[in-house]
């Protein structure tokens, strides 16, 4: 059986908001899908905005998928992450872009980011983010003009979720700006996982979204 490959794309933010909150990218966010897709034997290579070390929140040495993943090679490998512009994103099946408060910074409005996404959607390539990692596909447009979001089915961290957790840091709501690009928003309880896939496009609400978000893209590769 071919080997599939997913490019996980990070955020490079180390703080956010008028009192500098420490960020970066959500640990479990990373630690669970790493587990899904390299039990599933998917290759995993890791891209930032500008390459390197991408700044990490909200470890939790209680979880044992997040220590396993901090004592692993793999979290080495991220370590010395690729700069975005030096990938080509059609060497890989899908790209994942995990959540944090980061990208809500470099993701949300990164051109290299666009032209990312724009590139793997248009070769029928999976294109899927977590949390607030659909920050990514703000601004992303079609051929025609079009944003790719526009009457799509998605979810990300809801305005619920942020009222109770960073409202004061981020510079804008995710859901409501999804929503304003014409993205077909739904969201479950906060906290909860949901995931929602429209053809090519797989979302998940939050961090308990971020393994069955991974599931999902792991039976789509695998066409089951």
């Amino acid at each position: 059986m071919t080997v599939k490959h997913i490019l996980f794309v990070l955020t490079n933010t180390p703080q956010i908001g008028p009192n500098q909150r420490p960020t970066g990218y959500f640990f479990s966010e990373v630690a669970h899908p790493y587990e899904v897709f390299d039990k599933a034997g998917i290759a995993i290579e890791y891209a930032s905005p500008l390459g390197g070390t991408p700044p990490e929140d909200g470890y939790d040495e209680k979880d044992p998928v997040q220590l396993t993943f901090r004592n692993s090679d793999a979290i080495r490998r991220m370590a010395r992450s690729r700069k975005l512009s030096e990938v080509d994103v059609l060497d890989y099946d899908a790209v994942f872009f995990p959540g944090g408060l980061g990208p809500m910074m470099d993701i949300a409005v990164d051109p290299e980011v666009k032209r990312v996404v724009a590139r793997a959607w248009d070769a029928g390539k999976i294109v899927a983010a977590v949390c607030h990692g659909p920050a990514a596909f703000l601004g992303v447009r079609l051929a025609d003009g079009t944003p790719l979001i526009q009457n799509r089915k998605l979810t990300s961290f809801s305005n619920e979720e942020e009222a109770g957790y960073a409202q004061a840091d981020v510079p804008f709501l995710l859901e409501d700006a999804l929503r304003a690009e014409g993205g077909d928003y739904s969201a479950t309880d906060v906290w909860q996982s949901k995931v929602v896939i429209d053809g090519r496009l797989f979302t998940g609400q939050n961090p308990a979204s971020a393994g069955p978000l991974a599931q999902a893209i792991v039976k789509e590769l695998q066409g089951e």
